[in-house]
């Protein structure tokens, strides 16, 4: 699964700035390990940093080696990830349909997800584009094996 990108280097001695594309900097930072093109490479140390995460990788050692993983995507396996009860992967959650709660109506299709520095936000596709929070005030239910995410929708959404 996609965890985030390698946007610059980080000093002289082979770390990168990576911009994470998980729920905190933190969870990318608790990884053991990524994956570059297919490569493996374990973390040897990794730091938070305002929204980043600055890290080290096993046979990165050179600004040189560093610099040549500049915009490239990372991976993580799943199995380094265990989910807590209740939570799960934006990955699994787009495309599924958005069932308004209170009424069993189809709202539509969970289509994106975005981040703001408050919280995520769920788009939803269908007759029309509803922006809902991804906060338990408004996302009620994720069952991905039912292939249904129940929010609750209120005036204004």
């Amino acid at each position: 699964m996609e965890a985030g990108r390698v946007v610059n280097t980080h000093g002289i001695r082979g770390a990168v700035k990576i911009e994470p594309w998980t729920d905190t900097p933190e969870f990318l930072r608790a990884l053991p390990r990524l994956f570059i093109d297919g490569a493996e490479y374990e973390i040897l140390s990794a730091s938070v940093q305002k929204n980043h995460v600055t890290a080290r990788l096993g046979g990165v050692e050179t600004y040189e080696a560093a610099s040549a993983l500049r915009g490239k995507t990372l991976k993580f396996s799943r199995a380094d990830a265990p989910l807590g009860e209740g939570e799960s992967f934006i990955a699994d959650v787009l495309g599924l349909d958005a069932v308004d709660n209170a009424t069993g109506e189809k709202l539509g299709v969970i289509a994106d997800f975005f981040s703001l520095p408050a919280h995520g936000v769920y788009v939803i596709r269908g007759a029309r584009e509803i922006l809902v929070p991804a906060v338990p005030e408004f996302v009620v239910k994720i069952d991905a094996g039912g292939g249904r995410v129940f929010f609750r929708i209120i005036d204004g959404l």
